[in-house]
């Protein structure tokens, strides 16, 4: 039999940090690349380098993300957004999180979606700026008349907040995860702002 012939093509599927855009009409209405949704008991995350999303840990409590979780394509944590925390002067270096509140369930990750900011949760993660954006699914038939982060229900983002201080958590380490602030759209959208002007300081060039 003669051996069959494999051609090796270009990836058409576009880098989900630097080839997708951060949204549709930022900082109000953005793109959310979705890395862990409601059910996950594991820690996903995209690999920089790749793209493709990788298993970054199993959770080490029961606690589980209240909402759908991931990042805004094309955004950084770095100088701009460390500006912005009282606490530090360092961020963390990543694409800014973003968590999306969907009235119908979504349980599938690695998949894309238009979210309106609403405020977010102003969090310091081992002495590092690390905000979590909250938002709601765009064209939610429940969520979308959502302005801030006021029109939510108090008991769901005391959940949100409590997954956050506790994802991390091992016994017998330290706990170095602190939320110091809640804040409404107006400030979210500075941070947005923020996360995409660092993005093209410091890591747009070596992507073009």
């Amino acid at each position: 039999m003669e051996p069959m012939n494999y051609r090796i093509l270009p990836s058409a599927r576009a880098h989900p940090w630097h080839g997708v855009s951060p949204g549709p009409n930022p900082p109000e209405l953005v793109t959310a690349y979705i890395e862990i949704t409601p059910r996950d008991v594991v820690k996903y995350e995209l690999d920089k380098v790749s793209g493709l999303l990788k298993v970054d840990r199993p959770q080490q409590t029961s606690s589980s993300p209240p909402t759908l979780y991931g990042l805004i394509p094309q955004t950084y944590c770095g100088p701009a957004v460390a500006a912005m925390s009282p606490e530090t002067d360092i961020a963390d270096g990543d694409p800014l999180d973003i968590c999306v509140f969907s009235e119908r369930p979504i349980d599938r990750a690695d998949i894309v979606l238009p979210a309106k900011v609403l405020g977010g949760l102003r969090m310091i993660d081992g002495g590092e700026a690390d905000d979590k954006i909250v938002a709601v699914l765009a064209n939610d038939e429940i969520y979308q008349g959502a302005e801030t982060l006021d029109d939510l229900p108090v008991h769901m983002i005391d959940r949100l907040e409590h997954y956050f201080l506790t994802y991390k958590m091992v016994p017998g380490s330290d706990h170095t995860v602190l939320i110091e602030e809640r804040y409404g759209a107006e400030h979210a959208h500075r941070v947005v702002e923020a996360a995409i002007a660092d993005y093209k300081s410091e890591i747009a060039g070596l992507h073009e």
